[in-house]
C-alpha cells in the first residue's frame, strides 16, 4: 500500500528560486531582495505540500528494457541510472493547488510578481521532493538520484501507467492532462533506484 506523507515548508530556498529566475550566482539584484520578501510572504501560506510512494521489484528485461514493477519501459537514461538498482521508489508530490492560483491572480495584477511567484512555486516543490527523496534516503541508505518522466529518453507518458500504480489523484489530489502534464502544475512524479545492501 502506499505511503502517503504531508509537509510544511516555512522558508523557502530562495537561492533556488533565482537559480530558476536566471540568476543563479547572482546575490542580490536591484529591488529584488524587496520583491522576493513579498512574495514569499504570498506563497508560504498557500503552500500544501503533499505525497505519496510506493516501492517496487525492478527486473532487467534484457537490452536496456525494465520491469519496475508497475510498468514496462525501455530507456536508456534510466537503465543507467538504475544500473546497480535492485528495487525502484516510485514517487509523486505536490505543493497543491494553491500556488497556480495565485499566479493566475498575478497574473492579471503584477506580471513581475507573477514571474517571481511562478519560480517560488518550481523552488518550493523542489525544495519539498527534496524532503521526500531524504526520507526515502534514510529508510533505504543506497539509493539514486531521482529520475523523471521527461529526463532523457524517459518518455512523459509514463505517467499514465504512474498515477493508477500510486492512486496519486485519489491520494494527493493531482491529475493529468490529456497531455500528460500533472494539475497542480507544481508538482513531480520520480523513481528512484535502490541499491543492495540495508534494503529494509
Amino acid at each position: 500500500m502506499p505511503t502517503v506523507l504531508t509537509g510544511k515548508i516555512e522558508k523557502l530556498d530562495i537561492k533556488e528560486t533565482m537559480r530558476y529566475l536566471g540568476f543563479a550566482g547572482v546575490k542580490s539584484a536591484e529591488g529584488m531582495e524587496e520583491l522576493l520578501s513579498e512574495c514569499e510572504n504570498l506563497i508560504l501560506p498557500v503552500l500544501a505540500p503533499k505525497a505519496v510512494y510506493e516501492v517496487y521489484p525492478l527486473t532487467r528485461c534484457g537490452g536496456e528494457a525494465l520491469d519496475l514493477g508497475f510498468a514496462r519501459v525501455n530507456s536508456h537514461s534510466l537503465y543507467i541510472n538504475l544500473r546497480a538498482s535492485v528495487k525502484v521508489t516510485l514517487f509523486a508530490a505536490t505543493v497543491g493547488a494553491g500556488v497556480d492560483r495565485l499566479i493566475l491572480k498575478y497574473n492579471k495584477l503584477s506580471p513581475a510578481r507573477a514571474v517571481v511567484l511562478q519560480a517560488m512555486g518550481a523552488a518550493a516543490v523542489e525544495q519539498w521532493c527534496d524532503e521526500v527523496n531524504g526520507i526515502i534516503k534514510a529508510k533505504y541508505i543506497h539509493t539514486r538520484p531521482r529520475f523523471s518522466c521527461g529526463y532523457g529518453d524517459l518518455p512523459l507518458a509514463l505517467q499514465r501507467e504512474i498515477f493508477p500504480a500510486l492512486s496519486v489523484t485519489k491520494n494527493i489530489g493531482v491529475t493529468l492532462t490529456e497531455g500528460d502534464l500533472m494539475m497542480p502544475s507544481k508538482s513531480v512524479t520520480a523513481i528512484i533506484g535502490i541499491e543492495e545492501g540495508n534494503i529494509q
